[in-house]
């Protein structure tokens, strides 16, 4: 095997040391994941999904969104999908991609199907999105930028080794899953805006679970096809950053710095929401407000004056707008066709400047209010300062009581924190 995937492949199999915030921190992944997953059942991609899955009629292995059951392959895929639906998951932003919605799918079905505890789907998770972001590391921006779906490549690496390590594989066996799983990792950013976009990440969670089912029964694959020669970095724009993916590996958890997603709208908008937060806007009081954001984004998430609640979603404009007219942009609901055509808010939007700043990094933004006193405050947000996991805890808990509600949300969170079988959780899926 190369140096990547040897390396990778013996600290997926071996023992590992984790942490009480990188554990609490997986913890509050998977009931983010289980929230928005939940909560995106009924989107149209999801019915179409669950849909084949029920016409092929195939054994009851693991619980779907939404209910029923499905062989464990097509669960992760189902599963994979419905949980990327509403694009409400985790980021990783080394990654540049959302590592729990290919990882938990893939593990949960397996943890399921074997009858394991939840102590070890969360550790095989841990794990197999540790793996996924040092893949993404290793494939780089150029990869990215270049059309590829990182939550859908990288992301089913990291799938593979997590169910690799529930089935109890070694090295040897690791390094034939890495192998095998750089067949069929694939995914594009052409998808995005389309049903294709959640279907990268089912795409991702269901090649996890084929590849490990095939090598259980002797399949055998070229352990290089990652890094070697035609190996999937030589074929996918892969940067071949070896020593920042290998960097700290078995001691130090990059997935601790994932970041949860707290508004129903595009990434690129955080940042500026939370400095919203930090801020007294009230929108009676306000002149003038003036956002500055990373260029990247002025063609993302900039929609001057959208008229739908989808539009709302990537406009810089209505979503500070809403925020200080205190509509709750965590809520799914706040986002409507009826908000946009708020007088108020239409005022107010206009009211609202947005200028590009090469000087910011792509996760911060700066806003400056003028009051019509004439006093004006500003703050800078960046959503890969530190949050306190106090108050991450306290803001995931939230986040998905607003989703699926406080009663389901303390079930599920007090499961995973004090432990169970994987099928106690997966039974709630419906």
């Amino acid at each position: 095997m190369t140096q990547l995937t040897s390396q990778l492949a013996a600290f997926a199999a071996g023992p590992v040391t984790t942490t009480a915030s990188a554990r609490l921190v997986t913890s509050l992944s998977a009931l983010d994941w289980f929230a928005v997953g939940q909560a995106g059942q009924d989107e149209p991609v999801s019915k179409i999904v669950r849909d084949m899955v029920f016409v092929e009629q195939g054994a009851g292995q693991a619980h779907l969104f939404g209910g029923g059951a499905a062989p464990g392959r097509s669960a992760a895929l189902a599963n994979g999908t419905i949980s990327h639906a509403l694009d409400y998951d985790d980021t990783h932003f080394a990654h540049i991609g959302h590592p729990s919605v290919a990882v938990f799918p893939a593990v949960l079905a397996m943890a399921e199907m074997r009858d394991l505890p939840l102590v070890e789907v969360l550790e095989a998770a841990l794990v197999g999105m540790e793996v996924s972001i040092r893949v993404g590391l290793w494939l780089g921006r150029g990869h990215y930028q270049t059309g590829f779906h990182q939550t859908a490549t990288a992301g089913a690496f990291g799938a593979a080794v997590a169910v690799g390590r529930l089935v109890g594989f070694q090295a040897d066996g690791m390094g034939q899953v890495l192998g095998l799983v750089a067949t069929r990792a694939a995914g594009l950013k052409a998808q995005f805006g389309t049903m294709g976009k959640p279907y990268n990440a089912g795409l991702a969670a269901s090649a996890g679970v084929e590849v490990v089912q095939l090598v259980q029964r002797g399949f055998q694959a070229n352990a290089d096809a990652l890094e070697g020669s035609f190996g999937f970095g030589a074929t996918h724009h892969g940067e071949g950053n070896l020593e920042e993916a290998l960097d700290g590996l078995g001691n130090e958890w990059l997935f601790e710095a994932v970041s949860h997603k707290f508004h129903a709208c595009c990434h690129g908008l955080h940042a500026a929401l939370e400095a919203a937060r930090t801020l007294d806007i009230a929108e009676p009081e306000i002149a003038e407000i003036t956002v500055r954001t990373h260029p990247r984004w002025m063609s993302v998430c900039n929609q001057p004056t959208p008229t739908t609640g989808l539009g709302a979603k990537f406009s810089y404009r209505t979503v500070l707008a809403m925020h200080a007219l205190g509509h709750d942009t965590a809520r799914l609901d706040s986002y409507s066709d009826a908000v946009c055509a708020d007088p108020r808010l239409i005022a107010l939007r206009g009211r609202i400047n947005v200028e590009a700043d090469e000087s910011l990094t792509e996760t911060q933004a700066h806003l400056s209010i003028l009051r019509r006193d004439g006093s004006r405050s500003e703050a800078t947000h960046d959503l890969q300062a530190p949050l306190p996991l106090a108050t991450r805890e306290e803001r995931v808990r939230t986040k998905a009581a607003k989703l699926i509600g406080g009663a389901l949300t303390d079930e599920v969170w007090s499961l995973l924190r004090t432990g169970g079988r994987a099928a106690d959780l997966a039974e709630r899926l419906a």
